[in-house]
């Protein structure tokens, strides 16, 4: 099942097909195709070309390794997020070489994610990042550098599989369809009133 996105405008049709899937397959990822879909996210923009991203991923047949990245999941994430194929730890590195904070580096690993899934899309390989998880295990268990580097998002990925096989709730959020606000309720012409305003 692919829930293609209904969109008012013509929108470039994997940005319609991409959506956060739930429900995979025992069909696993090979390693070409996740360093395909790695080395997408390399080619994001990023402030100064510096690429603050950085992934730690495990295959789910690699059990051990897998089950360490799964056990820093909070809440309902750890019930279907253990059926990937994948699971991706992204993280941002927060300071530039010289040690100066970069402002812009969870923009970029957030663009750096969103090229990701694209092209990952593209293969029909679907994907789900999730902000629920424990930071503090992750930072405990794979011994990262709180100073240097932040946890952002998991990613699980995996070829589709039937939404029939989930338990609810998660089996209606994967039917129900996909909506998003407006254009008019985030965007806005700049006009020359609203410079007037800020130019006092």
């Amino acid at each position: 099942m692919i829930k293609e996105a209904k969109t008012e405008h013509k929108v470039h049709e994997l940005i319609k097909k991409r959506w956060s899937a739930r429900s995979f397959s025992e069909k696993e990822i090979t390693q070409v195709e996740l360093d395909t879909i790695l080395e997408a996210a390399g080619w994001a923009f990023s402030a100064m070309n510096y690429q603050p991203w950085r992934y730690i991923y495990a295959f789910k047949k690699d059990s051990e390794n897998f089950s360490k990245l799964a056990d820093c999941l909070t809440g309902s994430n750890r019930i279907w997020a253990k059926e990937a194929s994948v699971l991706i730890m992204s993280l941002a590195k927060k300071n530039y070489d010289d040690g100066v904070l970069n402002k812009s580096a969870l923009h970029d690993v957030g663009a750096a994610n969103a090229t990701l899934m694209l092209q990952a899309t593209s293969m029909n390989i679907y994907g789900h990042l999730m902000g629920g998880f424990d930071k503090e295990k992750a930072v405990e268990l794979f011994n990262i550098d709180k100073a240097e580097y932040e946890p952002v998002v998991f990613i699980a990925l995996g070829y589709l599989d039937k939404p029939e096989k989930l338990k609810e709730p998660f089996k209606t959020r994967e039917v129900t369809p996909r909506t998003r606000k407006a254009i008019s309720e985030f965007a806005a012409e700049f006009k020359s009133e609203t410079e007037e305003v800020l130019a006092r």
